[in-house]
């Protein structure tokens, strides 16, 4: 029932002997001149129904209430931090449980430029970031999940050696008795202080240093314990334990340009065992034996170091070969996925948030975004409804209690 309803209230007021005035306070979930069953159905029309605040105002209108757009926006983001520190921890507890997060990124608005927006995530929670670059130090700055410090640790030594860094530059990082710094200012100080610049080398040892140094706060913190990342390939990805997804490796054979029958019959010959070795990577993650795992690693080979005759997709092969040990990380960690299915339905929601509402002018408007949408999907992956959700944290009477939803992450992520 949508109807409006105007509510007084008649608070008592009370004078204390020292002067002091104690007001009455008001039921639990008013805030302002809209009550808590409205503010739902604004976060909740605007975040999971994708109805745009114009639409909202007239359909709120329409009801009989008298109501600004500008009110509107108030209504989706002044005092929404508890949200946003929500989703954040929602976030935390996936890193620091999840035995694998699928990973992936699409293009985003604020304040009238490009960004991008990032997403994590596996079966259990979503959370998504909107940041003004898609750089592999923007991804590891993500993965702190809200924590600011750089920290030099063994972590962040062995990334520095795995990234090619000089040796006398880790070297001066290692004999500096200081390995956690702050923020982002006391890093870039204590670099200038090593005489660690930026000169036009590759690779470039400030960028290095402090991706090592991001990496190193994430491990720090606890996150990413053993977690394997699945991704599309994409640079900025390639952190910590990484795998790759199939659907994209196939799809670089799929879309090859073919110019002869003897072309396309080595394309099609190609795809065939490969979609035929996908489905036997399938069965080995339902029942996976040493003996499998030696003969499809022995198979891979096969597979992609064979030469057809067609150049370009001899190279290619050559090119997925060497992507060996992140496209078969599955034989070791059965239960991490082949595909990044979840990301790119998760991410579409955000994709439909851009088409129909554009971007977002202020930080708190991109902030609230994010971490709407993400508890939106967090929510229905546990199996909760968002209009519940909403319902217990804005304290609408007789709505069913929700638990934190991190608490919930962590359990779900933890069991087998």
């Amino acid at each position: 029932m949508l109807r409006a309803q105007v509510t007084r209230y008649r608070r008592e007021r009370w004078l204390t002997p020292d002067g002091r005035t104690v007001t009455a306070p008001l039921p639990a979930g008013v805030d302002g001149h809209f009550g808590p069953a409205l503010r739902r159905f604004v976060l909740a029309q605007c975040h999971q129904g994708q109805v745009t605040v114009a639409r909202l105002v007239e359909q709120l209108r329409a009801i009989g209430i008298v109501i600004s757009k500008r009110q509107i926006v108030r209504l989706l983001i002044a005092g929404k931090e508890r949200f946003v520190d929500e989703a954040r921890d929602v976030l935390r507890a996936g890193l620091t449980t999840a035995a694998w997060i699928t990973v992936d990124d699409t293009g985003a608005r604020h304040k009238g430029a490009n960004g991008v927006c990032t997403q994590i995530g596996n079966d259990h929670f979503t959370w998504f970031g909107t940041t003004v670059s898609k750089s592999r130090r923007n991804f590891l700055d993500l993965l702190r999940a809200g924590h600011a410090d750089y920290v030099v640790n063994a972590a962040a030594l062995a990334y520095m050696r795995r990234r090619v860094l000089a040796g006398p530059v880790i070297a001066r990082l290692t004999a500096h008795p200081d390995r956690t710094f702050a923020d982002a200012a006391a890093w870039q100080g204590h670099l200038q202080q090593l005489g660690i610049a930026a000169p036009r080398v590759t690779p470039d040892p400030v960028r290095i240093a402090t991706e090592g140094a991001l990496w190193g706060s994430v491990t720090a913190h606890g996150f990413l314990p053993e977690t394997v990342i699945v991704s599309d390939d994409a640079g900025q990805f390639d952190v910590g334990r990484h795998g790759l997804c199939w659907i994209h490796a196939e799809r670089l054979v799929h879309k090859l340009d073919t110019f002869t029958d003897h072309h396309r019959a080595a394309q099609q010959r190609i795809r065939a065992l490969i979609w035929w070795f996908y489905a036997d990577l399938k069965a080995y993650r339902r029942d996976p034996t040493p003996q499998r795992k030696a003969a499809l690693r022995a198979r891979f080979d096969r597979i992609f170091k064979r030469r057809t005759g067609f150049a370009t997709l001899d190279r290619l092969l050559e090119r997925l070969h060497a992507n060996k040990p992140e496209l078969l990380i599955v034989l070791d960690r059965p239960e991490s996925p082949l595909h990044t299915n979840g990301s790119e339905n998760d991410i579409r929601c955000h994709v439909t948030k851009r088409k129909v509402s554009g971007g977002t002018r202020s930080d708190a408007g991109r902030n609230c975004r994010d971490a709407f949408l993400g508890l939106a999907k967090t929510c229905a992956k546990l199996g909760i409804a968002f209009w519940d959700y909403l319902g217990a944290r804005l304290a609408v009477p007789d709505q069913p209690a929700i638990p934190y939803l991190p608490d919930l992450v962590s359990i779900r992520c933890a069991s087998p």
